[in-house]
């Protein structure tokens, strides 16, 4: 069976949740860039020296050596030397232009006091599982709060910003994928309690963690609420109590949306028949899967597969 925290990288592994570098920015004090609102995630590593995050309608943030932060939804945002700092756009082409010859962005007048790594995040869409949509609007991970594997990964990520080598984007890219996972570890384990109810709230809960990793070990077997709370070794009444108030959903709904997350990335991705796909989650007819699929994406299963295929 799947510990919790083997569903979180089954989950992020089905959404493909990829982190890209989108820059790296090296300020000499005073400065100040704005950054529009984005599609997907914005993320920001502060690898050297201080700078302050502001959104419109809350207090600035100061952000130190160590500290990370992610805005799940894109936020638009400002980063700036100071709190009265004056602002110019962030140029994404210049940004672009540098990383592509192993440089930075420069901001300001002088010599760089401030580094910062800059990139972004998108869920895959055939997933419609949420990840980036239940972390709060601003995910800030202090150092002092980080662990140990966090700061060692923002470590790497400095070092390998300090001396540029063949494949370097490749090796950034791969570390952020890494810090996306460890900010979600964090979050879990402080915020999560107190979050509204979803799959990753479920997975801070030992009897609700246990079930939904039953769950993703063997989504085609003909589960039903006996048998996982036999797994789970807790009665039927105790598992869908728990499971509907941490997850928001019962285990059947929770399960048949996964099916169809799964079966989704099948049609797309691969040349199996709908019979095949099908059996594999669990339907033992090709007709009652092609309902079911056609409830959750609002089209059968072959219109979708072109459909999805089309736009790859």
């Amino acid at each position: 069976m799947l510990r919790p925290v083997d569903v979180l990288a089954d989950v992020l592994a089905a959404a493909a949740v990829r982190g890209t570098v989108a820059a790296t920015v090296h300020a000499a004090e005073p400065w100040g860039l704005t950054l529009d609102r984005v599609p997907g995630a914005a993320f920001h590593a502060i690898t050297d020296g201080t700078a302050w995050l502001r959104v419109t309608g809350r207090p600035g943030t100061r952000l130190m050596p160590g500290d990370v932060v992610l805005l799940p939804t894109g936020l638009a945002h400002d980063l700036a030397s100071g709190p009265d700092a004056r602002y110019e756009p962030f140029d994404h082409l210049a940004a672009e232009q540098a990383l592509t010859t192993g440089q930075a962005l420069h901001v300001g007048p002088g010599p760089a006091q401030t580094r910062i790594v800059c990139a972004s995040y998108h869920q895959d869409p055939a997933l419609a599982l949420p990840v980036l949509a239940l972390l709060p609007e601003i995910l800030h991970v202090r150092s002092t709060e980080a662990t140990v594997a966090l700061q060692a990964t923002v470590r790497l990520l400095a070092a390998e910003l300090s001396q540029p080598q063949p494949g370097s984007t490749t090796v950034l890219n791969h570390i952020v994928d890494i810090l996306f996972v460890q900010l979600i570890r964090a979050w879990l384990a402080t915020a999560a309690p107190a979050a509204d109810s979803s799959w990753l709230r479920g997975l801070a809960d030992p009897i609700t963690g246990r079930a939904i990793a039953a769950l993703h070990a063997d989504p085609g077997r003909s589960w039903t609420i006996g048998k996982l709370a036999a797994s789970v070794g807790v009665s039927r009444a105790t598992l869908a109590r728990r499971f509907t108030s941490h997850v928001g959903e019962t285990p059947a709904s929770y399960l048949t949306r996964w099916r169809m997350d799964l079966a989704a990335r099948r049609l797309r991705d691969t040349t199996d028949p709908i019979s095949v796909i099908a059996a594999s989650i669990g339907y033992t007819s090709e007709y009652a899967f092609s309902r079911a699929f056609t409830r959750a994406r609002r089209m059968p299963p072959g219109r979708y597969r072109i459909k999805a295929t089309s736009q790859r």
